[in-house]
């Protein structure tokens, strides 16, 4: 594969390259490089998890890259996730490892790392170490929103100091290349940057996945990031925390149909449109096209073949709000049926999460 084709499969739909001319020259100089994201291991997958994040590692798989999930148990601890006990948080993982298989990242094409796999080394624990001492208070705790923690929280634990420094300390000792995962994490990515080269290790290329915001127009409360259309982007994410507003990778059609058809979308307005967003960030670079249908008296069936072409529709009062909702919400149901064919025939994992989820 040549190296503009390599190249454009690592940056299409990306938010953020950090920085281009390093990456091209990356590409050009290692055949396989080292890249990663990281997940907590927090429950049910969203679709901006399985199908922004998902079809990005597949990108850069594709590119080459030597590509590790890296299930991130220890983090998910810290920030009390499922209450903290890791037994919950385990099972969590390995529902990832089966979401991101039936979304065509299996093991072999993908190592999965968990990070209790890092931390019985000295070595790495040196490294938090290093890291901590190269860094302020004040430096650490503005990278606390890549928990979901604002930066206005008061009552801030002791361990939550210790995730950035873990998250920085991950990417060094697996020696990685480019470091990956969405706008909410760049804070940790730029603290990763600026102490790799005061500790001697490799300088992380950063690539960044847009965000995909919830379908209920709703902001998550807070303050995550001085830079202001940065911090509305995390405010407008999918968030657990406004279920309604979420596309669970498991969610049945008549559910995601049923989420959509309730769902904020402005007519003729594109600015803040969720549905739109999906179409943008989902639809189009998983299929390439968006079908509609639409009775004959209004219009009739059509076949978008470009976003730009489905936001001049739109915002021109030629679709009408109902008729997107309803062309989004069919094609997020094809885009997930592999992963409801998985899970029918591997029930054991989702399962367990949907206990969970009734129990806690």
């Amino acid at each position: 594969m040549d190296l503009d084709r390599r190249y454009e499969l690592c940056v299409r739909n990306l938010e953020e390259v950090i920085t281009p001319e390093e990456l091209r020259s990356l590409l050009e100089t290692v055949d396989h490089p080292k890249g990663y994201v990281g997940f907590e291991c927090s429950g049910m997958m969203h679709a901006g998890t399985g199908l922004i994040v998902g079809k990005k590692m597949r990108d850069w798989v594709e590119a080459g890259f030597d590509f590790t999930i890296f299930l991130a148990d220890w983090h998910s601890w810290i920030n009390n996730k499922f209450g903290g006990v890791m037994e919950n948080i385990r099972a969590g993982g390995e529902y990832f490892k089966d979401c991101f298989t039936a979304l065509g990242l299996p093991e072999g094409k993908v190592r999965y790392l968990w990070a209790s796999d890092l931390v019985d080394s000295s070595d790495y624990w040196a490294k938090v170490v290093r890291v901590l001492k190269s860094s302020s208070l004040r430096r650490i705790q503005r990278a606390l929103p890549i928990m979901g923690r604002s930066l206005d929280a008061g009552d801030v634990e002791a361990a939550w100091i210790l995730y950035p420094a873990m998250q920085a300390s991950d990417i060094f000792h697996m020696d990685l290349d480019c470091a990956c995962a969405g706008m909410d994490q760049r804070k940790v990515h730029m603290l990763a940057r600026e102490l790799a080269p005061k500790l001697g290790y490799k300088t992380p290329v950063c690539l960044h996945s847009p965000l995909l915001p919830g379908l209920q127009g709703e902001a998550i409360e807070g303050a995550f990031d001085e830079d202001a259309s940065i911090d509305r982007s995390i405010r407008a994410k999918m968030s657990k925390s406004i279920e309604k507003g979420a596309i669970w990778v498991n969610d049945e059609p008549d559910a995601i149909r049923e989420k959509y058809r309730l769902a904020f979308c402005p007519p003729k307005t594109a600015e803040g449109n969720p549905v739109l967003a999906h179409a943008r960030l989902v639809v189009f670079p998983h299929l390439g096209a968006l079908e509609i249908e639409r009775p004959a008296k209004y219009g009739g069936d059509i076949t978008v073949e470009s976003y730009a072409e489905l936001e001049r529709l739109y915002l021109s009062g030629a679709l009408h709000p109902l008729d997107l909702k309803r062309g989004v919400a069919e094609a997020v149901i094809r885009i997930l049926e592999p992963v409801r064919s998985y899970f029918q025939r591997h029930p054991e994992n989702l399962e367990k999460m949907r206990e969970l989820r009734v129990t806690r």
